[in-house]
């Protein structure tokens, strides 16, 4: 067999794919081996020629984000918003398959990876031929990956019946492989595209609530029913105290800024208030970093919870405005009670004096700060179940509750 070198004739390429030819094809990352992905016998050929275990599905590439109800079901919108940030781009949706995807492509399995290469002529040529590729690494198996067209005839020159030349791949580096089949969603091969940049595309997505208040508000309350309707909770001050037992730079950092509060690892805290809590200057400085720390680790939880295909998270911090969080949340609910209905749940839930409740109570943000601060302000001043119904309207009115 004659190897043709293609370099324009997209048309040619086109018609040998429907007639179930093989055609190696640029893209960004590396060449591919392309045939009909809908035509059985061809893509077992493409796993007699590169050796390739049956074992090992393949995957499809499509011209868009439309090829997914095509091929797939069960389509997440968050597949949509990644092909739209992504594609054409380095970055393999695995979704659930429908039944006309051959069961060669899934190697048996239930579903499929969808790929829009970023390459003018390969996405011509997906265009032309009106057809999915499927469409592997143009190498034998355990072979580098190949980067131009010359690579691949020297692979397979003689063996398949074309190569489209589009010059040297720009990345090298074959995609990566996110699976939205079924929570949670994970990678299941690093590749161009990194971790990082698909979290912070889903967290974009990841609706945030932020909940605020004194103590003994009972900002509990909303925190557990948002629990139970799936949101991540993420305590800021429990995050805190965790940073100061394993976050070595933090510890770092405020020895630097106060000399004498860290001890062999350990933060003297008593030092620390007799310094900061006699000394505004020095308590907005110790702000300035926890703050960012505080920022980080939830920024990096949130991260995961996105990644994993979470869609609700709530973050509770007393500081919630002043340490720059609000500004990530979608809405933030200040929670407020009666001073006495306050003062009586702090002595029964700390075993604390009714003078030491109400000097904490007077140490903290009052009502004004969080009608200035806060999108809405919520009085828990009755029962349980009618503070969560005020909760459950302000959050349809939002429109945030996910179905």
């Amino acid at each position: 067999m004659q190897t043709k070198l293609l370099t324009t004739e997209t048309n040619e390429a086109a018609a040998l794919l429907r007639q179930g030819g093989l055609v190696a094809v640029p893209t960004e990352t590396v060449y591919g081996l392309a045939c009909n992905g809908l035509d059985a016998q061809a893509v077992e050929r493409v796993y007699e020629v590169k050796g390739r275990p049956a074992v090992k599905p393949l995957s499809l590439m499509v011209p868009g984000k439309e090829a997914m109800a095509l091929y797939c079901e069960e389509v997440p919108e968050a597949a949509y918003r990644l092909a739209e940030r992504f594609w054409p781009g380095p970055l393999t949706i695995v979704l659930k398959a429908r039944p006309v995807v051959p069961e060669i492509v899934r190697a048996g399995g239930e579903t499929v990876g969808l790929r829009c290469p970023d390459h003018p002529l390969t996405l011509e040529l997906l265009q032309k031929a009106q057809l999915p590729f499927a469409a592997p690494s143009a190498n034998p198996s355990g072979e580098p990956s190949p980067k131009t067209a010359q690579e691949v005839e020297r692979y397979f020159g003689g063996v398949i019946e074309a190569i489209l030349d589009g010059g040297p791949c720009t990345l090298g580096t074959e995609s990566t492989l996110f699976s939205l089949s079924e929570k949670p969603w994970r990678i299941l091969r690093q590749g161009a595209l990194t971790r990082e940049e698909l979290a912070d595309a889903l967290l974009d997505d990841l609706t945030i609530v932020g909940i605020t208040g004194g103590s003994g508000s009972g900002k509990t309350t909303a925190l557990r029913h948002l629990e139970e309707r799936g949101a991540l909770v993420i305590d800021c001050d429990a995050l805190y105290h965790e940073l100061l037992r394993t976050d070595t730079a933090l510890l770092h950092e405020l020895e630097e800024a106060f000399p004498g509060v860290v001890t062999e690892g350990v933060l003297d805290r008593k030092a620390l208030g007799a310094i900061v809590f006699s000394d505004p200057e020095k308590l907005k400085k110790l702000n300035v970093v926890t703050h960012r720390h505080i920022t980080e680790a939830v920024r990096e939880r949130l991260r995961d919870f996105a990644l994993s295909g979470g869609e609700l998270a709530a973050l509770d911090a007393i500081e919630l405005v002043s340490s720059g969080l609000a500004e990530r949340c979608a809405i933030t609910v200040g929670v407020d009670a009666p001073r006495e209905t306050r003062i009586r749940r702090i002595m029964a839930r700390d075993g604390i004096s009714r003078e030491d409740a109400a000097r904490r109570i007077d140490a903290q943000h009052d009502r004004a700060y969080f009608d200035a601060h806060c999108t809405a302000v919520l009085l828990n001043d009755g029962s349980e179940q009618a503070f969560l119904e005020k909760f459950d309207r302000l959050m349809e009115e939002k429109q945030l509750w996910k179905t």
